[in-house]
């Protein structure tokens, strides 16, 4: 489990309300015009414990400020090391990613997304942890690790998502017994009932072959020159966590990525978006003007996913939202289904 730590107040910070406050009691007890009944003594003592309390004040501001920038920049290097940057380039794939977060002032949230090349081709994770900023980012760690390691070792694309199972919930079992250490169980019967994660796998072959695994996540969307369209229509499993995987687990066919194809994964935060008048976000739309004029890069597909998200959503999203682009620009010949065609592409 992850944690964020305030540092304890330290001898150098206690320095200066002790000098204020000594100068505040000297004077009260030392000065003989803080005894005086007067007006002007009085005006003169009022504006000295005025002041006296101003200084403490932004002190107390100041060092306030100082741990939320130092926390806010914790969160970042931890985010930077679990849901770290994909690579622009990925065995002939072009790669492009963004994550926001829903809490104001944070970086973290509980999405999550990987791409890695392996020997049985480039694999993807694309999931989402229920809840956001730091109470996710365990859960995001945990699926993270496990996914990095069973990608490689894994042949079939089944034993990685049953890999990433067991990790959910080994991580479950070791939260509830940090966050109830008291009932003394070993191995709790339902930890953290409620947790549960939406994840898609995706394996892209040499020739462009694409299979899925996909529990509760949305599908993502094919742009194949001006056309966008889901990748498949099929019901997902359940997600992850309240239900274990079927026995006759098997991935899914979903076609093939062509040369110069994209695909678009994305998080239900993008979809589920809504503006103030309570409508929500057309992504199906905002991908099909990103693509109107040829070539579309996954550069300029995020921006115009997010000028458009951000603008139906005033800038404050109110879930968290990933996006992952992939666009096919292997070449100059592509093996597909046995056969050697050209490929033609151009680059912007």
């Amino acid at each position: 489990m992850i944690r964020i730590k305030a540092r304890a107040p330290t001898a150098r910070g206690a320095v200066l309300p002790t000098i204020w406050g000594a100068l505040a009691v000297g004077y009260k007890f030392g000065c003989p015009l803080a005894r005086q009944e007067g007006l002007g003594a009085r005006i003169v003592t009022s504006v000295v414990f005025f002041a006296v309390g101003t200084g403490l004040i932004f002190h107390v501001r100041r060092t306030l400020l100082r741990e939320l920038r130092l926390a806010r920049r914790a969160a970042r290097v931890a985010q930077s090391v679990v849901l770290r940057p994909p690579p622009p380039r990925l065995d002939g794939l072009n790669v492009a990613a963004v994550q926001m977060s829903a809490d104001r002032g944070a970086s973290v949230g509980g999405d999550l997304y990987e791409a890695v090349a392996t020997e049985h081709g480039v694999r993807v994770v694309m999931g989402d942890v229920r809840g956001h900023g730091l109470a996710a980012l365990g859960t995001v760690a945990a699926l993270l690790g496990s996914f990095r390691e069973a990608a490689h070792d894994e042949p079939a694309l089944t034993g990685v998502l049953r890999r990433l199972e067991r990790a959910l919930a080994r991580h479950l079992r070791e939260r509830a017994r940090a966050e109830h250490p008291a009932t003394g169980a070993p191995d709790p019967d339902h930890p953290v009932a409620e947790e549960f994660v939406t994840v898609l796998l995706l394996e892209i072959g040499a020739g462009g072959e694409l299979t899925a695994l996909n529990c509760g996540h949305p599908w993502p969307y094919r742009l194949s020159g001006t056309t966008v369209e889901p990748l498949t229509h099929a019901e997902p499993l359940p997600p992850l966590g309240p239900f274990p995987l079927p026995a006759d687990l098997a991935p899914r066919p979903c076609g093939e990525l062509g040369p110069a194809e994209s695909l678009v994964l994305y998080t239900d935060g993008a979809e589920d978006a809504r503006d103030a008048r309570g409508r929500f976000f057309a992504l199906p739309d905002v991908l099909r003007a990103a693509v109107r004029d040829q070539p579309a890069s996954p550069q300029r597909v995020l921006r115009t996913l997010l000028t458009a998200l951000l603008r139906h959503t005033g800038g404050t999203p109110t879930d968290d939202v990933a996006l992952l682009v992939l666009r096919n620009e292997r070449g100059p010949t592509a093996m597909v289904c046995g056969t050697v065609r050209p490929v033609t592409t151009t680059h912007r």
